[in-house]
């Protein structure tokens, strides 16, 4: 896994917990000489994980629309920036981009970047790693609700293949090391 895209939520008033955990996973990818992938922001867990990247002189890609540009809210002195016309132009090429991702805990875009790569993902778009960082726990209650589309059938079991959790930094080292693509067409038995 050379190119790592890690998504992430933007909030600087988080706890510092999560913060913490975002800016030790980029030092670690970086440290392994993987480039990350992310939104370009400069706050919450974006910063922190560009932060974490940027202490061990890694490789950085920023991916966002261009109207952030305005905002000033993104890493524009470190690492490559890619501006795209939109949100969704964004996520494709930080898709593209990837040979894996790590989900951060986050709020609604973070949700939705990672349902689209599952979704991707089970429609046989791509066989990427996808890791859930679950700090804190953070994605236990999304994790409870998934079960329940499984065990009221709105989706199959086999869906908890194409993704997993880990509890922390060396957890999702350990898991991108051991990855085994799991083939999975959601319309065979």
């Amino acid at each position: 896994m050379k190119t790592i895209c890690v998504f992430g939520s933007s909030s600087e008033i988080i706890a510092r917990s999560y913060l913490d955990t975002a800016e030790e996973l980029g030092r670690a990818l970086a440290a392994r000489g993987c480039g990350v992938v992310y939104g370009a922001g400069r706050y919450g867990i974006m910063g922190a994980v560009s932060r974490g990247v940027r202490a061990e002189n890694g490789t950085l890609i920023g991916v966002s629309p261009d109207f952030f540009v305005d905002m000033n809210v993104l890493v524009q002195d470190y690492g490559e920036l890619l501006l795209t016309p939109t949100m969704r132009e964004r996520k494709a090429v930080m898709e593209d981009k990837s040979d894996a991702f790590v989900i951060c805990a986050g709020g609604i875009g973070t949700l939705e970047e990672f349902f689209e790569v599952i979704t991707l993902k089970q429609l046989g778009r791509h066989d990427k790693p996808i890791i859930l960082l679950n700090t804190n726990g953070f994605y236990d209650p999304m994790i409870d609700m998934m079960e329940q589309s499984v065990a009221q059938h709105f989706m199959s079991d086999k869906v908890h293949r194409l993704y997993s959790v880990a509890q922390s930094v060396d957890e999702v080292l350990e898991q991108l090391d051991s990855y085994k693509p799991f083939g999975y067409n959601k319309y065979k038995a």
